[in-house]
This record gives structure tokens, sequence and C-alpha cells, in this order.
């Protein structure tokens, strides 16, 4: 009997070592930790390390056959899987490009913080204490590329939703000339005016290669901008200085420009001015318009109210400066059309400040509208034209973040130019 349980033992102690083992891979995988801390909605990571491009797409946009959530409750309760692809995503396919899953964001892409109440909101290590915000609203896409988790993720930038979050994480991001990739299939905030697809990514080597699946031909148009102008010093940068701004941020662009011996000129007072006038239009539009194409989900159940907050004040903006800000916008996009005679490429820093820390409590109103103000993303929504936002080191001490971001504003339908130019910084030559 005594040998009876010894060999029982015998064989179940390491069944049972074995099963607790794979347990513990199983919690520990756990989706991969919870797609590593909420970067992802849907995560599918590659099962071989066969160093194929992996891409990532943002949950506003439509994936076949998987419920489009704009990181809302509702819509991912109440939605069908999407019927088709939406169209910035045909190359990816036909190029059979891995898509490693569905990037979080804000509710409906209407907020700047990164914050998601539902899905969680993704963690920015950038600071190494998990504490910055990840920036809004492709939160997702920005913290997907930065932990390495995709080489490549697609986002949607409206009033700076690309640019903003790359500033926040450090990372590379593109937001595109609007009308040049197609945004049917993705879920609307401003389509008439304000809405693009773009790429983000560690680096510019990727961002490359994830615009060149959602431009026909961008390949040889980056070639070709590459060898048009392949120094610094061939290239005129119109340097644009704003209020508000933290002077270590403006120092740190300045630095940067000058030690990779680009041409830079200061742009007059009468350009600031136009710009302000710009940024303030662009919010109008954006919130209005977010407001227009949402307004239906103003009183279901299952949106936060925060996101009810944001449209209210659509509403209102709608109402009262909409129609006025739309006026303005052709004089704006002739203003940057004759300074494009002399310069580039406009530079100013993507955000006034570096990432703030939220709240204990977590996101409020304020601190959305505190977040918005920093930006200086949606004037160029609003113009229609193309803007790069590039890590730059911030060497200032006691700084929450080592990198502040630099972003270059180009012509319309510059995208291979911007990127150059990006590279060239990139590069430290």
């Amino acid at each position: 009997m005594k040998k009876h349980s010894c060999i029982t033992a015998r064989v179940l102690i390491p069944g049972m070592l074995l099963a607790a083992f794979l347990m513990g891979c199983s919690m520990e995988n756990r989706r991969t930790r919870r797609a590593r801390q909420h970067a992802f909605i849907e995560y599918h990571p590659l099962l071989d390390d066969s160093g194929r491009l992996r891409l990532a797409v943002k949950d506003n946009i439509d994936l076949k056959g998987e419920v489009t959530s704009a990181g809302s409750e509702y819509l991912s309760r109440n939605s069908p899987p999407a019927a088709h692809d939406a169209p910035c995503l045909a190359i990816a396919r036909e190029r059979h490009i891995p898509i490693v899953g569905k990037t979080n964001l804000t509710e409906f892409a209407v907020t700047v913080s990164g914050e998601n109440s539902h899905f969680g909101t993704p963690r920015n290590r950038f600071d190494g204490k998990h504490e910055v915000i990840p920036g809004g609203s492709s939160s997702g896409s920005a913290v997907a590329v930065k932990t390495g988790m995709a080489d490549v993720a697609f986002g949607t930038d409206t009033a700076g939703s690309i640019r903003v979050p790359a500033a926040c994480c450090g990372v590379y991001g593109l937001k595109t000339t609007f009308g040049l990739v197609p945004i049917k299939g993705v879920v609307p905030i401003s389509p008439k005016y304000l809405d693009t697809v773009g790429p983000l990514a560690r680096d510019i080597d990727h961002l490359a290669q994830g615009m060149d699946l959602l431009q026909r031909g961008f390949k040889s148009r980056y070639a070709t901008a590459r060898a048009s102008k392949p120094t610094a010093g061939q290239i005129k940068i119109g340097r644009l200085y704003l209020d508000g701004t933290d002077p270590a941020i403006d120092k740190a662009i300045d630095d940067t420009l000058a030690a990779r011996h680009f041409k830079v000129v200061p742009l007059s007072p009468a350009i600031k001015k136009s710009w302000e006038q710009a940024q303030k239009d662009g919010k109008v539009v954006a919130a209005a318009d977010a407001w227009l194409s949402n307004r239906e989900y103003d009183d279901k159940k299952g949106v936060s109210f925060l996101t009810k907050a944001v449209f209210a004040l659509g509403e209102v903006q709608y109402h009262t400066s909409y129609a006025a800000a739309l006026r303005r916008r052709a004089q704006w996009q002739q203003t940057l059309r004759q300074v494009f005679k002399q310069v580039d490429f406009i530079a100013v820093p993507t955000l006034q400040n570096l990432p703030p820390k939220f709240p204990f409590w977590g996101s409020t109103v304020v601190f959305e509208l505190r977040v918005f103000n920093m930006q200086n993303t949606v004037g160029v929504n609003y113009a229609g034209n193309p803007a790069l936002a590039v890590p730059i080191p911030l060497p200032a001490v006691k700084k929450t973040v080592p990198v502040t971001s630099l972003q270059l504003i180009g012509r319309p339908r510059s995208e291979a130019d911007l990127l150059n130019a990006g590279r060239l910084i990139e590069s430290k030559s």
C-alpha cells in the first residue's frame, strides 16, 4: 500500500507541478498581461519570430469580422462585427501584413488625455512611473509601438490625435494631408474637414513603412525626397514661437535644429497671430463636428459623462461659433500657402509643456481642457496640411521625461519630404 502511494505521488506531484506551471503561464499571459496594460482592446501576437512587420490598428477603424468599439462601452456591446475592412487597410491586406490587434483609444476619440474608463487607460511608461498621460485619442497606438508590441500602428488625427500621444510617449507620429488616405470605415468626428488616418512608429524607418501601407507609391516618393535633399543644410525651416511654451522645450527645439544644420528663419508676428486664430477656430470645428457626428449617443447608457460633456460643448460651439470658424478657414489656408513660398517647413512644439500626470481621481472635463489647450496641433488639421511629430532630447534637469516633441508642418502632400526631414533629425549627423 505504501509502495502504491509512493508511485502515485511520483506520478501526481510532477503532474500537479506542471499544471501549476501552465496555469501560471496562462495567468501571466492573461491576454499578455491585459495586452500590456490596456494598449490593446483585442491583441493577437504573432506566434513566430519571423521578423515580419507587425501592424496594430486603432479600434475606430473597421476590421472585418471584429466589432469597432471606438473605445466605447456602448458601441462594443451594441454594434455588430464590421462587414468589411476600412479601405485604408487595403494595401496591408494585399501584402499580407499581420495585424496584431485593435488598439485602445479615448471614447469616440474625442478627448486628449488618453483616459478610457471602460477598457482601461493605456499605461505610458515614458516617465518610468506610469504616471504621465499617454495622450489621445490614439493612446493605445502610441503605447503599442513604444513598448514594441507592434512595429507600426495606424491612428486617426482630427485635432492632434496622432501627434499628441506620439509626443506624450516619445514616438513618431504622422498626420497626413486631409483627403490623402480614405476615411470610409472610420468612426467619424469631422469627416468633411478634419479627420485623417496616419501611422505611428518608434523610428522613421518604420514610420515610412507604415506610410507605404497607406499611400501607394510612397516608398518611391520617400526615396526621391531623400535623394533630392540628403542634407539638412538644403532645408529651410520657418520657426514659430508661441506664447505659453515651456522655455526648455523651445530651447530643445532650437538646439536640435541648429545641431543638424537646418536653415532656420523666424516667422513674423503676423503669422503667429494667424496661427492663434486658426487654433481657436480648429477647436470650434472639432468640438462642433464631434457633436454633429455622434449626437445620437447623447442619451445612451454606457457612454461616459466625460464624453457626453464634450458633445454638449460641441453643441454649444455649433450654435454659436461654427459658421464663423468655417468662413475663416480659406484665409488660413492661403496664409500657409504664402509661408510655404518662403520655407520648406514650419517648426513648433507639438505640446507647449511636457505631458502632465493624471489627477489622483482620474480625468475630468477641466483636466481634458487643460491638456487640449497644451496642443499646437488642431490648427494644422483646420488647414488640412500634413505634420510630423518628432521626439527630440530634452536635457533640462528636473523634468518628468527626457524627451519632448518637435512638430514639422509641411505643404499639402509633402509627407515624403517631412519624413526625410525627420530622418535627418533622427540621424544626429
